[in-house]
């Protein structure tokens, strides 16, 4: 007997009634009390998500309420066996399961994302994973999510919930560049500054929160990753053209360097460069929201 190949399903919770006016309204009183708030950026379309850190059940919770209120459907990887247990496999399947069948003859999890997408035009659409993989200690991401993205031509969208702001929700649309090393390293970067659950147990470890800076220093951060992207320094000269600013002081820049966001480089044409730290390439992915 053949068994039946499962597949993505479209109608899920998040279609409903009870999700679109009961559980909205509910999620809504209770970010309202609890003063929790959500980010302001609002993806179109679909997208791999990233939820960090990932260190206790109360996570989902909160993620959910965020995807309910912006009006996202969320879907999320499991083992094909999973959903073919009676009961609990149609219910997975309802509140967003993808089931993944490993065997030679399985459809893949890009395959299957790639498909799916091509039905969902227009739709807020939310492929979640946790780069942690657990809710304990780990040393390193699991980078699945990264070639999944690859594979399906699609943004990975960053999301994080907050325990310190009370902030939930994506904070930024990363689209992939041709290194991936730099690329995980630059998101790693922006999740040390947001608060977990228990954040002696996330990944990479919380180093407190970004350092206030204001417009102009603002500015500087987005002209320097829009021109490191290119050819990775940059003069003063550079920058200010960039930021479509005027000459910009020398103690802007220091306070800058003082705050671990850009660092001093070798001389160019007898003139200092810059570029920007890791810390500072985190810092530009959440100054991406700000503006929003």
């Amino acid at each position: 007997m053949t068994t039946k190949t499962l597949r993505i399903r479209e109608k899920t919770i998040f279609d409903g009634i009870f999700s679109k006016y009961i559980l909205k309204f509910i999620f809504s009183l209770w970010f309202k009390m609890a003063g929790w708030k959500l980010c302001k950026t609002m993806p179109e379309g679909a997208g791999i998500t990233i939820a960090a850190p990932h260190t206790s059940n109360w996570d989902f919770i909160y993620a959910l309420g965020a995807a309910i209120l912006q009006d996202v459907k969320i879907y999320f990887s499991i083992k094909d066996s999973m959903c073919r247990v009676p009961i609990l496999g149609r219910w997975l399947m309802f509140l967003g399961a993808i089931p993944i069948d490993r065997s030679p003859t399985g459809v893949g999890q890009v395959e299957q994302i790639r498909q799916f997408i091509e039905t969902q035009k227009g739709k807020r659409v939310f492929f979640l994973f946790t780069p942690e993989g657990t809710r304990g200690g780990v040393a390193k991401w699991k980078t699945g999510f990264y070639h999944v993205a690859q594979g399906c031509g699609l943004p990975i969208f960053l999301a994080k919930v907050d325990y310190l702001s009370k902030e939930t929700g994506v904070f930024h649309i990363f689209k992939l560049t041709d290194n991936k090393d730099d690329d995980i390293q630059a998101m790693q970067a922006s999740y040390k500054s947001v608060y977990g659950k228990y954040p002696t147990k996330q990944f990479p470890p919380y180093q407190g929160r970004m350092p206030k800076i204001g417009d102009k220093e603002a500015a500087i951060i987005r002209a320097l990753y829009a021109i490191n992207s290119i050819k990775g320094v940059a003069t003063k000269m550079e920058i200010s053209a960039k930021a479509k600013m005027g000459d910009i002081s020398n103690n802007m820049f220091d306070f800058l360097i003082e705050k671990g966001l850009v660092e001093k480089g070798f001389l160019e044409r007898a003139e200092i460069t810059y570029q920007l730290t890791l810390a500072g390439k985190g810092c530009f992915l959440h100054l991406h929201s700000q503006s929003r």
